[in-house]
């Protein structure tokens, strides 16, 4: 169900979207990786283009990246961030 609920969000994010790729701000994420505390979103040339808090809970962390959002647990929470690093939505985590 956790899976469920994360991935209608995530869905729900990119499709709400549509001229998000005409926006002239538009970044691709090509990856996201945690370190220590944080989650930093790297584009399509290795370069870094956004940082985003981690959490230290002992569920807190990465749970996911598409080419236009990062998600990341903190406590009871997912929080979605763009690839600025800005955060877009807020959806309960489950257990």
């Amino acid at each position: 169900m956790k899976k469920l609920i994360l991935s209608a969000a995530l869905l729900l994010t990119i499709s709400g979207s549509p001229t998000l790729k005409a926006d002239p701000a538009y970044k691709v994420i090509a990856s996201a990786v945690q370190r220590g505390s944080f989650v930093y979103i790297y584009n399509e040339k290795g370069s870094q283009i956004g940082t985003i808090p981690g959490g230290s809970g002992p569920k807190d962390g990465l749970v996911g990246y598409t080419g236009s959002t990062v998600s990341v647990r903190r406590g009871s929470f997912v929080y979605i961030y763009n690839a600025n690093g800005s955060q877009i939505s807020t959806v309960p985590a489950g257990n």
